[in-house]
């Protein structure tokens, strides 16, 4: 799942760190969010969309799956 977490962080001038411990996940979790390799419980989705003043949808791209 794609996101804006890189760019939100920029934007409000958050460390890795510091939106870690906003959200209450290691600086590693962070940067596996940032990177794509990892997808967050709706729980973190929630917490880092509040982190940034915005909704989830605002941070996190949904892309749908193909089906056969």
């Amino acid at each position: 799942m794609k996101n804006r977490i890189k760019e939100l962080r920029s934007t409000f001038d958050y460390t890795q760190d510091e939106l870690a411990e906003k959200v209450a996940v290691s600086r590693q979790t962070i940067i596996s969010l940032e990177k794509g390799r990892y997808n967050p419980s709706i729980q973190l989705a929630y917490n880092i969309a509040k982190a940034f003043q915005c909704t989830i949808e605002d941070v996190f791209i949904f892309e749908e799956e193909e089906t056969l």
